[in-house]
């Protein structure tokens, strides 16, 4: 307790010098935090984006569909599926899709295309699938007036095919069970730009595309949402538990090379905000050094009555970590409506940007405990290792020499 007492006095002692190293570990720390806000609510909205667009967090599918997708590996038992769905708290909203390739006719023009059969209603619980209708209306399962099924397709197939809302599309491809699917959809929809992932896509009801396929009932993906996005790995485990037979997947596992990639860009960018806290307590550690030798005197005095080498490090120590987290905590408190204001109501961007057919406009931040505790650990701990060298030159120092210093 004493030593704490005497690494206070200090501090005070030392206003004018403790105040200047604890404004520029609190601009550091408040720097910090800050940056890391806004990397984590980019990330997350890229993460949005990414998995609302239509990956969703977890994907359900039988073996290896996911890898090597065959029109034949569907799921089949959906009732004991979609109990487990609907009975798991950590589910938020789940849909079952169709895929396939096709050949798809317009007028006198044809183009490859890929087939989504989606639920119209549970589809939009889990995708920003409304959101991404840029010409005409959603589609239903009901047909139109002359019995033909509705569809929706990418504004890249529209603008190779030259169709609009109204018109008609012919879609032929290959049955599960070996037969030719043909037939006449009307589009009641346009989807997306010609950059979305399903710019030469054709959505249509599930229960059309099964028919049109031959899959009967079955499905080839389940794809969820889950209530805690930064919880869907556990999720998916825990799932998986619950379906041996089928094969569960977070959306990292899905799209690894994008999982991957930023990964490392964040990494990088931890290790430049790193840098530049570094560099911040390289000046604290000049000034930290400056003070011990400005108190040569004093930790002669120390020393000759007794004072360990080992006490005067600690002494070292305690000034520095208490200054550190003094700074730390007057930082937050500055820092703290900053990022609740970017994290709720965000920076309104000049210029709006469009990825995968959402309109993006404002710049968030991210407000959690990450956010705020892992650049507190960070600082505390560069102050503790700063502390080691002015404390072990402080140990150094022989009482005879040190009294005769001034």
């Amino acid at each position: 307790m004493l030593i704490f007492k005497l690494a206070f006095r200090n501090i005070l002692r030392q206003r004018r010098r403790s105040l200047l190293t604890a404004l520029s570990m609190a601009g550091g720390y408040m720097l910090f935090v800050f940056s890391m806000s806004l990397l984590e609510g980019s990330w997350t909205n890229v993460v949005d984006i990414f998995t609302l667009d239509h990956t969703g967090h977890v994907q359900i599918h039988k073996d290896d569909y996911a890898k090597r997708p065959k029109i034949y590996k569907t799921i089949t038992d959906r009732d004991s599926v979609e109990s487990v769905l609907t009975g798991n708290e950590g589910v938020k909203g789940w849909a079952p899709r169709v895929y396939s390739t096709a050949l798809a006719y317009g007028g006198d023009k044809t183009s490859i295309a890929q087939i989504f059969g989606i639920d119209v209603t549970l589809e939009p619980s889990v995708t920003r699938i409304k959101q991404k209708v840029t010409e005409g209306i959603y589609f239903d399962n009901q047909p139109d007036a002359d019995g033909y099924a509705k569809a929706m397709i990418g504004r890249g197939l529209a603008n190779i095919l030259k169709l609009n809302i109204g018109d008609e599309i012919v879609l032929i491809s290959s049955g599960a069970d070996g037969s030719i699917a043909n037939d006449v959809f009307v589009i009641s929809a346009i989807v997306g730009n010609t950059t979305s992932f399903d710019r030469l896509g054709v959505f249509l009801p599930i229960t059309v595309a099964q028919r049109f396929l031959s899959i009967d009932a079955d499905v080839h993906e389940y794809a969820l949402l889950a209530r805690d996005k930064h919880a869907n790995e556990r999720l998916a485990r825990s799932l998986q538990l619950a379906l041996p037979q089928l094969k569960v997947s977070p959306w990292q596992e899905i799209e690894a090379t994008f999982y991957r990639t930023m990964q490392s860009d964040k990494q990088s960018n931890y290790f430049t905000m790193g840098l530049i806290v570094f560099i911040v307590f390289v000046g604290v550690l000049n000034t930290v050094l400056m003070s011990v030798l400005e108190r040569t005197k004093e930790f002669g005095v120390l020393r000759s009555i007794g004072c360990r080498p080992s006490e005067l490090v600690k002494l070292i120590f305690i000034e520095t970590v208490m200054l550190a987290f003094a700074s730390i905590l007057a930082g937050l408190v500055l820092i703290l409506p900053v990022i609740m204001w970017f994290t709720n109501v965000g920076l309104k961007l000049d210029i709006a940007f469009d990825m995968g057919g959402v309109v993006f406009d404002t710049m968030k931040g991210d407000f959690s405990a990450y956010v705020i505790f892992m650049p507190m650990g960070f600082m505390l701990l560069t102050a503790a290792l700063i502390s080691l060298p002015p404390g072990l030159r402080a140990a150094r120092i022989l009482p005879r020499e040190a009294m005769g210093s001034h």
